[in-house]
Formats: structure tokens, sequence, C-alpha cells
């Protein structure tokens, strides 16, 4: 059968979650019928390989590390001639790449390269014989769409957080391979990664996410929203475009159809209406629940659960009872 790539996405050497899901997506998929082994390709500096042994826990049958002094950077040209090279050179059947703000960079240059055509932003999918079929949010997230991908490799970019690693461990194999083209030759580089303090959580990796929109009524009172998160322990905090656009919060906070799209597994809206800008961006996550004084506030049509009241008693309440059950003080 037909191998699977996953692109393992990294950052400062380091695996990224999303790596981790690309890897357990390609073993599902494997393992559900359509067979074969998993190969997991990862770009960075002399050393990345060293990384193989956490793909491996997650499905990959093969490393495939690329390694170079100049890819301790993300290189856009180099990944896309690479990946393309690989996903060519060996027939496979799909290649697997993460929705991640690096990953809706590489996959089109990818697909481009090989022609053939890519279903981006990916909550299901599966093999079939002679398609893949996958399912991504469309029209704002109003509509679930289907598609069928013929060609062959099936390129699918997933949503961050819709799989949720989970360990198949493997006897991996390590396979070094040079970059298709020499870095120093690429006509794109990056010459500088802006991103989240060091301190904080980056949405895409976090499972919990506490989000606030304008009901918080000014800046200064993101700190309730802080104070959850960090009672929960392994929270990161968001924000709508309405708060960001304002200067609340930086832009990376900004979650909705044009910020960041998320799956975690609780979403917890404080403070926000529901635009259905924001909802595109968030709606996929597995539970929500929603804090909001208006009881018709359209949030309350996608939460799992809903509260309705001021949030300047709630969230109190809710940080002080959270600390209780976590035996914090």
């Amino acid at each position: 059968m037909d191998p699977i790539l996953a692109f393992a996405e990294s950052r400062g050497g380091e695996l990224r979650k999303v790596a981790l899901e690309t890897a357990t997506a390609a073993r599902q998929t494997a393992d559900s019928g359509s067979g074969g082994e998993v190969h997991a390709m990862i770009l960075g500096a002399p050393g990345i390989a060293a990384r193989a042994e956490a793909l491996a826990r997650h499905g990959a049958d093969l490393i495939v590390a690329v390694e170079h002094p100049e890819l301790e950077r993300y290189n856009p040209e180099v990944a896309a001639a690479t990946v393309a090279e690989r996903l060519r050179s060996t027939g496979y059947r799909a290649g697997f790449f993460a929705a991640s703000a690096q990953g809706r960079d590489l996959a089109p240059r990818v697909a481009a390269r090989l022609r053939v055509s890519l279903a981006s932003d990916v909550t299901g999918f599966e093999l079939e014989e002679d398609a893949a079929v996958v399912r991504h949010p469309a029209y704002t997230g109003k509509v679930i769409a289907t598609l069928r991908l013929a060609a062959k490799p099936a390129l699918l970019s997933l949503r961050p957080g819709a799989v949720t690693p989970s360990e198949h461990p493997r006897t991996v194999r390590t396979e070094s391979i040079p970059p298709a083209i020499d870095p120093a030759s690429a006509r794109v580089t990056v010459s500088e990664v802006a991103q989240r303090g060091a301190t904080k959580l980056d949405l895409g990796e976090a499972s919990i996410i506490v989000s606030g929109g304008r009901g918080l009524r000014a800046p200064e009172n993101f700190k309730l929203v802080e104070e959850l998160a960090a009672a929960i322990g392994n929270a990161a905090v968001g924000a709508t475009r309405a708060v960001t656009d304002d200067g609340w919060r930086p832009p990376t906070d900004q979650i909705g159809q044009t910020g960041r799209l998320v799956s975690p597994d609780l979403y917890i809206a404080v403070g926000i209406s529901g635009a259905i800008q924001h909802l595109a961006g968030m709606r996929t996550a597995k539970t929500i629940v929603a804090i909001n004084k208006d009881k018709d506030a359209p949030i309350f049509k996608v939460a799992d659960y809903g509260i309705v009241g001021d949030l300047f008693e709630i969230l109190p309440r809710l940080t002080a009872e959270v600390k209780k059950a976590r035996g914090q003080q």
C-alpha cells in the first residue's frame, strides 16, 4: 500500500503540537483501512532529527529528516520544493499538513508545484479507494462542506485541534535527505518570527481557551480573563477582532475569520456576542461555554453551556471555584 506523508512542523528546534496532530491523523488514516506506512518529514537545523522519538510514539514508521544550518527558521521555498519532491518521487497516497500560519503558507505552495488540489482547514477526513473525502467549515462556519479529492497525492491541511494527538508507538527508522534546493539560493527568507510572549501558551497549542470580547468594557478588565486562564492552568487567552482592533490585546490573540482558527477541547467565551466572523474561528471547539448578560446573544446558539449574567460577578466566582477545585490558595 502507498505510504502517507505527515509534515511535522517545528519552531526553534522543537516540535509543535500540530506536528503530533498530523502524525496522529496520518496513522489513523492508515489504520482505518488504507494501509501503508506513515512517513513524517521534519525540516530544521542540524539536530532536528532527534525529535523523531515523539513522532514515532504518535504513529510514524519513518522519519524523513532534512537538516541544514540555514533551516533554523522556516524557509518557504526550500520547504515547498523539498516536500513536493518527496511527495512526487515516493508515490504517496496523501500528504497531511497543519492549517497553522506556517502550514497555510506551505501547503498551497506544495499543491501548486504538484498541480493537485488542496483541501484546507479540514476538520474531518477519510481515504477511500479512489479519493480522499474531507470535511471543512464553509461560509464562515455556517455549513460543513464535503469534498472529494481524486488526484494523487491528496493534500489536506488540518485545522489545529481538530485531531487529538494520541500515541500509536512504532519502531521507527530515520532517513536523512538534503534540501531539494540550496537554502542560500532561495529568493524568499524569513528574517524574523513575531510570536506571543514566551510565557504565553500558543492558541494553536492550547486545549483550553478563555476568550474575551467588548463586554469586558476596558482593556484593564482582561485581567479577569487572565486570572481564570491562570487558575485553570493550561489555558490560553484569546480575543475578538473588535478587541484587538481597539488595541486592548495584541493581534496574535485574535480568534475568528481573519484571525486564528482553533478547535480546543474547551472554549470559554466571556463578554462575546458571537458575530459570525468570530464564530468562524472557534465554533468547531469540542465544548463551548458562553458568559454574557444578553440572553439573546448569538453566541448562545452555538454554546453547549450558557451563563446569562454579569461577567464581573461571574468570573471572580468561577475563578475562585476553579482554584478551590484544583487545591489552589
